[in-house]
């Protein structure tokens, strides 16, 4: 009964229904409230009431059922507190995303507390110790932004210091809406395969998009769809990429089904760019200095908003190029939030991350050694991962590639980039593919490309430092990042 444009109340009559094991009314335009009738039916095992109208609280008499294995009431207009007992207690059979005004439940839902008519300090008077990864991000920007991009863009200035948002609008989809827009999930329109999932481009509404189908037979994949819509739900950003809607729904076998639709890039991954088939390395099928430099900004922007701008802060936790994606004018969107992490108030993981010591937090290679000592996650994760795509971005050099090995790694390779003398013998030979970067009889712009590219790529060593310390991060960072390391040609007119 998905998708058919139904109005009005659930009727509390379902309840006389006898031998109901799954109901599904996703996609139609029900209001009202979840009867608490529904518990009643016995041998009711999966619910689906996704992208209706539903208001008011979550009947708790759902949590006594004995039956039911799956909860969908997603997008709707719910609030309130979330019962704590039976499927509210089931992460991978819940889900409850997109009911802005739900509290409580489980720690490991990650919402915020109800409200309490206990009095706290004012916000005002609240003072907030900001996180090393915090700290690092925003002297990433500083450094990056304020020195380096300024000079080559400074037409940009404005939009750096106020990034646009977009307003995520999510209509209802079913899963045929999926199906037909994907062509029966053609091979011809096969993006890419993940962790958890396969996308495909496809066709809305006569709206390009990229479609995330989930495979549920995958350990995980019902988190991580869970994690992506929370995470999504919560940033409103010109450098992330934008979601258009979601499918929770089952497929005509009667099995469930999981979808995210995100706008599409029309020019893929920043992998692919980096790392371009022999066939297309031409000057079209490699990224301009200017470009990379475009990149570098909107992914350090896109960091210190997810770090510094969201409360509570997300922690990205799997940065690397191939979950960055290129817009038709070459700039930056992060996508791929499957293991996404929300911090609490107090800058620490929240407790639902502490259930598995073994949970994946990001890819080799770019995931940050202290990942493997422990279960918990920071912002220092992230911005070791953005040390090492600038790295990778400006040296063409991958940091899982076989060179890299007994003791040689991208960052030490990368070190000797500092010296402007020396580090056309690390950079990606292709930036100089370009006219605008290919003048040989300008000193001058040589000199300058020269400095540019030493300052970005220690950038990136120094983001990636292994340092723990927090005194010895700051203390580096601001004396050689904005002082020491930054080329005086640079910053000067």
């Amino acid at each position: 009964m998905d998708g058919n444009s139904f109005q009005g109340n659930i009727p509390p009559t379902l309840k006389n229904i006898k031998g109901l094991t799954v109901l599904n009314l996703t996609n139609n335009k029900l209001n009202g409230s979840i009867p608490g009738e529904l518990s009643n039916i016995t041998s009711l095992q999966e619910l689906y009431l996704a992208h209706n109208d539903l208001s008011g609280s979550i009947p708790e008499l759902l949590g006594y059922s004995t039956s039911l294995l799956h909860l969908d009431i997603s997008f709707n207009n719910l609030q309130g507190e979330v019962p704590k007992e039976g499927i509210f207690r089931n992460l991978t059979g819940l889900s409850i995303v997109g009911n802005n005004e739900l509290c409580g439940g489980i720690p490991q839902i990650q919402l915020p507390k109800c409200p309490s008519s206990k009095k706290g300090l004012p916000k005002s008077l609240r003072i907030v110790v900001p996180t090393t990864g915090g700290i690092l991000v925003f002297l990433a920007a500083l450094a990056l932004a304020g020195f380096l991009y300024t000079k080559f863009k400074p037409g940009l200035r404005k939009e750096l210091r106020s990034p646009q948002t977009t307003k995520i609008d999510l209509p209802m989809v079913s899963y045929n809406d999926i199906l037909k827009a994907t062509d029966g999930f053609s091979e011809a329109n096969l993006l890419g395969k993940g962790r958890y999932g396969t996308v495909y481009k496809g066709t809305l509404e006569n709206f390009a998009a990229a479609v995330k189908v989930f495979n549920l037979q995958q350990s995980g994949s019902y988190k991580s769809f869970q994690d992506e819509c929370e995470a999504l739900r919560r940033v409103r950003h010109r450098c992330l990429v934008k979601i258009v809607t979601c499918c929770s729904s089952i497929n005509h076998q009667g099995q469930d089904f999981r979808a995210l639709v995100f706008e599409l890039m029309p020019n893929g991954s920043l992998d692919r760019w980096i790392h371009p088939d022999i066939e297309s390395q031409n000057r079209n099928g490699a990224l301009s200095l200017s470009q990379r430099l475009d990149i570098a900004v909107d992914l350090v922007d896109a960091l210190d908003y997810l770090h510094n701008g969201c409360q509570p802060s997300i922690i990205h936790c799997d940065l690397k190029p191939s979950n960055i994606l290129l817009t038709g004018d070459m700039r930056a969107r992060i996508g791929d939030f499957g293991i996404a992490r929300i911090l609490n108030e107090g800058g620490s993981e929240a407790s639902a991350n502490s259930l598995s010591s073994i949970r994946i937090r990001g890819s080799i290679g770019y995931v940050a050694p202290e990942y493997g000592e422990g279960p918990s996650v920071s912002t220092y994760g992230d911005v070791y991962s953005l040390g090492i795509t600038l790295i990778e971005m400006f040296t063409g050099r991958c940091p899982t590639d076989d060179m890299f090995r007994d003791g040689l790694t991208l960052q030490y390779f990368a070190k000797s980039g500092g010296i402007p003398g020396n580090v056309m013998e690390i950079a990606d030979s292709n930036i100089w593919l370009h006219d605008e970067a290919n003048d040989s009889t300008n000193t001058e712009n040589i000199t300058r490309d020269q400095e540019c590219l030493a300052a970005i790529i220690q950038l990136g060593v120094l983001c990636s430092n292994n340092c723990l310390e927090k005194e010895c991060l700051q203390v580096t960072l601001l004396q050689r990042c904005m002082l020491s390391e930054t080329p005086t040609s640079v910053i000067s007119d």
